[in-house]
C-alpha cells in the first residue's frame, strides 16, 4: 500500500522541525555575568559600561520577554576570582581588566573578546609623605604593594619597563587595593601602584602621588574587555548578539559628553567614592575615546603588547596572538545597527 504524498510531506516537515529544535538548544534560564567589584562601600560597582547597564536595566529589559534572568556576580577577589568562576562554568560573560583576561586565556579558558571596555585607565604611584620617592627609580629596594593577577600588576610591569626596571628591583607585596591603601596610610609599606582611590588619600594628606601613567606617555595604562565563553557563543549566538546590542546602547550613552556628570554621580553613588576624585581622574579624558568599544587595530595592538609583556615577565607561561582571540562580528553588527538607526533619524 502506497503512503499518501501528503503524509510523506507532513512527516518530512516534522522531521526537519525536530532536527532544527535539536540543533537549537532551548534558551538558558539565566545569563551569568562575572565582574570585579571595585566598590568601597556596600553596593557593588565596576564603573564604566557595567554601572550604566545595571542602572538603566538594559539587559534585564532586553531578555525579560524571553524569561531569561540576568545574574550579575561581583567579586571582591577581582580578576583571579572571575577567572575561577569562568573555569568552573559559573559565568557566561565577564568584564575583566587586560591581565586577568590574558592569564585566563593563556591558561586554557575558552573565551572570546567581544568588545573593548575602557582604554588607558590611569594608574598612580602613591608614596608615604616625606619619603623622598619622586620617581619609579626611587623605588629600588622599597616595599611596594601591587594587586597581583589583575590589570594592576601588568600596568606596573609596563610602567617599570618604560624606565628600564622590573619587579625584581623592588620588594613587591601582594595586596588588594583597599588593603594597600590602608597599609600605605599606616606607613607599613613605602609605596603602592593603584587606582584613583589614591587621590582621596592625597586629599587627606596621607599619601603623595609623584607619578601617574599619564606622566609616562601611556606606559602603565590599563584596558578592559568584555569576554564571552566559547560554549555560550556556540550555543546561543543570537543571544550574544542581543547582549552586545544592549551593551552598545549603554556605551553610546556613556560616550556622550553631555552625560559626563550623570555618569560620575552614578559611579560615586554605587562605589561610595568621592565625586571630586572621579572628576579629577577623568578630567582630561575624551569619553568618546576612553570608552570606545571597537576592537580596532590600536586596541588589539595594546592587548598584544600586554600579552607579550606578560610572557616576558613570566606572568604567563607562553604568549599567543590576540588576533585569534578577538570575536568582532557581534560588535560590528551592533555598530552597523546603531549607524542605521542614527541615519534614519
Amino acid at each position: 500500500m502506497k503512503t499518501p504524498l501528503r503524509h510523506l510531506i507532513t512527516t518530512f516537515g516534522l522531521a526537519i522541525s525536530l532536527n532544527i529544535q535539536a540543533a537549537e538548544p532551548a534558551n538558558p534560564s539565566s545569563i551569568r555575568i562575572a565582574v570585579p567589584d571595585l566598590s568601597a562601600g556596600s553596593k557593588p560597582s565596576a564603573g564604566g559600561v557595567v554601572d550604566v547597564l545595571r542602572n538603566q536595566q538594559l539587559l534585564e529589559g532586553e531578555f525579560a520577554k524571553d524569561g531569561i534572568r540576568i545574574d550579575w556576580h561581583f567579586f571582591k577577589g577581582a580578576g583571579p576570582a572571575v577567572n575561577e568562576a569562568l573555569a568552573n562554568g559559573q559565568a557566561d560573560f565577564a568584564y575583566l581588566g587586560d591581565l586577568a583576561a590574558i592569564v585566563g586565556k593563556a591558561n586554557g579558558l575558552d573565551t572570546r573578546v567581544l568588545a573593548a571596555g575602557v582604554r588607558g585607565v590611569k594608574s598612580y604611584l602613591g608614596v608615604v609623605p616625606g619619603s623622598g620617592i619622586k620617581s619609579l627609580h626611587d623605588l629600588k629596594g622599597k616595599r611596594v604593594a601591587v594587586f597581583r593577577g589583575t590589570a594592576n600588576q601588568l600596568s606596573f610591569a609596563s610602567a617599570l619597563a618604560s624606565q628600564g626596571l622590573t619587579e625584581r628591583d623592588l620588594k613587591v607585596i601582594n595586596l588588594d587595593f583597599n588593603a594597600a591603601n590602608a597599609a600605605l596610610a599606616a606607613r607599613q609599606i613605602d609605596a603602592t601602584w593603584g587606582l584613583s582611590t589614591l587621590l582621596s588619600l592625597r586629599e587627606r594628606g596621607l599619601v603623595e602621588i609623584p607619578v601617574s601613567s599619564r606622566d609616562l606617555l601611556g606606559a602603565g595604562g590599563t584596558q578592559s574587555v568584555l569576554l564571552g565563553t566559547g560554549d555560550f557563543i556556540r550555543k546561543y549566538p543570537q543571544l550574544v548578539q542581543r547582549l552586545v546590542n544592549a551593551q552598545e546602547q549603554a556605551s553610546t550613552w556613556l560616550r556622550n559628553e553631555r552625560n559626563r556628570e550623570a555618569y560620575l554621580e552614578l559611579v560615586a553613588s554605587n562605589a561610595n567614592w568621592p565625586l571630586s576624585i572621579l572628576r579629577d581622574d577623568l578630567a582630561k579624558e575624551d569619553l568618546a575615546q576612553y570608552f570606545d568599544p571597537r576592537l580596532d587595530p590600536g586596541f588589539i595592538s595594546q592587548l598584544q603588547q600586554g600579552v607579550d609583556l606578560a610572557a616576558k615577565e613570566r606572568l604567563i607561561r607562553r604568549g599567543f596572538q590576540v588576533a585569534d582571540w578577538v570575536e568582532p562580528r557581534f560588535l560590528d553588527a551592533a555598530l552597523q545597527q546603531e549607524h542605521a538607526v542614527q541615519a534614519a533619524r
